[in-house]
């Protein structure tokens, strides 16, 4: 095994543990092991022990204990296991990180920069420059930036390539000029960057003069205001950029070749937001299917009676479809091989996103009327009425389940694309409302 520590990542600290690409399976979950009973607050592995699950874990840790503690986890390579090691990753294949994954899932680690992580990623390492890379990458992985995703806009959500952000070149070369709008951006507020698409050329067709670019957040000509959603929070924002300025060692790719270097981007969206066994999220929000089983049985020997039949039946469904789904998702994290998913992850968000609705209905359903008349105490039915809300979004983000069917269709199936009349036309002379 290699323990080694590449130069640029260990003048940031990082100090990954010794598992490489030619570490065995067993050797893996040793260091893991090991490293979680140096690493783990004495308390959080208490919690772990006592097989109260995460409830447990969040009775002892506080989501701000947990954002101290995390750049331990990011410092041991961690957080981005298959990422290279020169950028805070371990080198190590998808198969090997999964087995990583399950050592530490009883103490739930989750990624606190996933859109960092799953969709700057990726274009970055199959686009970006060697200084690019060297100067995202490892601060993503620390957490120090965060990102956002400055794609749809008022005009142009399913049709994305119809955008119509304006980035103009400055003289001397150096930087850019962005004016647009951007809309739907989750998580804006704190985004320390963005990755933005703009179009750099009205003289071709939509998808030829789109440039793709990572803005800096914080800065004039950047403003950002929520959107409030139907549960009552704003993860999403609306984004106005106002002669804000876009450096020219910050473009990812050439000048107008950014609708390719943006599938990457689309492609690890689609696999963050995939259900569980994807690597990235396990649902879009709400309560999962196996607490559900947890308390419908729970609540059965409270009452004394039996788990009604339709109920358990429903259930037992919901959680046969879950496991199929995380095999289906590991089966295809293990088989990529390339640095981003193919198309093919949009089967796991197409059906991630109908399950989860499926999963927060029954919730629902199962702990009654008081889910939508509760009192501000019951913290139970607050959260699964937050899930039953939150999850109709899970069909619209991240690409509508519409957009997906086609993917699959065009892509997978083979079948003929939609007919576009605008198609080879130069941007500027397609008709726009």
């Amino acid at each position: 095994m290699s323990g080694a520590t590449p130069a640029a990542v260990a003048a940031l600290g990082f100090d990954l543990v010794p598992i490489d690409a030619g570490t065995s399976v067993d050797e893996a979950r040793t260091v893991v092991r090991e490293w979680l009973d140096a690493n783990i607050p004495a308390t959080w592995h208490d919690a772990v022990r006592s097989g109260g699950g995460v409830e447990a874990l969040r009775r002892v840790r506080s989501r701000g204990d947990y954002e101290m503690w995390y750049p331990t986890l990011a410092r041991a390579g961690l957080v981005a296991a298959p990422w290279p090691r020169e950028y805070g990753g371990l080198g190590i294949p998808p198969r090997l990180a999964r087995e990583v994954e399950d050592v530490m899932a009883p103490y739930n680690l989750g990624r606190l920069n996933i859109l960092g992580l799953n969709l700057a990623g990726p274009p970055l390492l199959e686009f970006g420059t060697d200084a690019q890379k060297a100067e995202l990458l490892p601060a993503s992985v620390l957490n120090e930036y965060r990102w956002c995703q400055l794609f749809s806009e008022p005009g142009a959500g399913s049709d994305l390539a119809s955008l119509s952000t304006v980035a103009v070149a400055d003289a001397d070369g150096g930087s850019w000029r962005v004016d647009g709008q951007k809309v739907w951006t989750t998580w804006a507020a704190d985004a320390t960057h963005g990755l933005l698409l703009a179009r750099t050329d009205t003289s071709v067709p939509k998808r030829r003069g789109i440039t793709y670019f990572v803005v800096e957040m914080n800065q004039p000509g950047v403003t950002v205001r929520p959107l409030v959603q139907i549960s009552g929070e704003a993860d999403f924002f609306e984004t106005f950029l106002d002669s804000a300025r876009v450096w020219d060692r910050h473009r990812i790719g050439d000048a107008g070749d950014g609708w390719r270097v943006a599938q990457a981007t689309l492609a690890g969206e689609r696999q963050m937001i995939s259900g569980p066994g994807s690597g990235g999220v396990d649902r879009m929000f709400g309560r999962s299917v196996g607490r559900l089983v947890e308390w419908v049985a729970a609540d059965a020997a409270r009452r004394g009676a039996a788990v009604p039949p339709a109920l358990r039946q429903r259930v037992a469904a919901l959680y046969s479809h879950d496991r199929c789904l995380e095999w289906t998702n590991k089966r295809a994290r293990d088989n990529r091989r390339a640095s981003r998913p193919g198309p093919e992850a949009s089967i796991g968000k197409l059906l991630q996103a109908e399950h989860n609705m499926a999963v927060q209905e029954t919730w629902a359903d199962a702990v009654g009327a008081r889910v939508f008349a509760h009192s501000p105490d019951d913290e139970e039915a607050r959260r699964v009425a937050y899930g039953f809300l939150r999850s109709r979004a899970n069909t619209i983000e991240g690409g509508t389940s519409e957009v997906h069917r086609n993917v699959l269709g065009e892509r997978i199936l083979g079948l003929p694309r939609e007919p576009d009349p605008w198609a080879d036309v130069a941007w500027r002379d397609v008709p726009r409302t």
